[in-house]
């Protein structure tokens, strides 16, 4: 029976770790397929959607220059 809790012995990362890593690439993986939403909502002319895209974007690269800070920290150290 597979198991579903990863605890470092399949990827030899531990779990905090790993979800460090996922958490950076999650969030810059969204910042960029949303600026393909705000060009769409651009294009239609909704300017309500495309700041509703534009905010969630921020927020986004935010959660992803964290995640960058806080990688650099715990591999420096």
């Amino acid at each position: 029976m597979a198991s579903t809790e990863e605890t470092g012995q399949t990827t030899g990362t531990a779990d905090k770790d790993y979800n460090l890593i996922w958490f950076t690439e999650q969030s810059l993986s969204n910042a960029l397929r949303l600026e393909n939403y705000i060009q769409d909502a651009e294009r239609d002319g909704d300017d309500e959607l495309a700041t509703l895209f534009r905010k969630a974007q921020a927020e986004s690269r935010k959660g992803g220059e964290v995640g960058k800070q806080m990688l650099a920290k715990r591999l420096a150290g």
